[in-house]
């Protein structure tokens, strides 16, 4: 019975690829119904080896709504989600204007570690290129 439990629980391919349509929606709130309540957001820029970190659910909302806010028109297309066991990726290619007015495109993934069938762990990597006209 706890095997099945499990794997009614276990993250997919489809979990992640929904989990990138809220992100793409800038949902917030469906964002983080995918996640554990101690999870954990490594950004891909920050001050540390592991860009910066945010812990907690509070933490963690607060820094995709901070995403949100800064490329307004943010998209992560051309996704590609894979899992095996308690670990998954996603691939995909972020646009986005900065409200400072500048433009990116630039391939990234993310690298998840998975708990209870959610998400414990999201680490992003994204492609440094410069800062592109609007």
């Amino acid at each position: 019975m706890a095997d099945t439990l499990s794997a009614q629980r276990a993250v997919t391919a489809d979990t992640l690829a929904a989990f990138s349509d809220a992100f793409n929606r800038h949902d917030a709130t469906a964002l983080m119904a995918f996640m554990t309540e101690d999870c954990v957001f490594d950004a891909a820029g920050g001050p540390e080896v592991y860009g910066a970190r945010h812990v907690g659910r509070e933490a963690v909302r607060a820094a995709f709504e901070a995403v949100f806010r800064t490329f307004p028109d943010a998209h992560w297309g051309e996704g590609r989600h894979y899992v095996t066991g308690d670990r998954g990726v996603s691939e995909w290619v972020f646009t986005g204007t900065h409200a400072e007015g500048w433009r990116i495109e630039a391939e990234g993934c993310d690298l998840f570690e998975f708990r209870d069938g959610l998400i414990a762990v999201k680490r992003a990597f994204r492609k440094e290129r410069p800062k592109q006209p609007a």
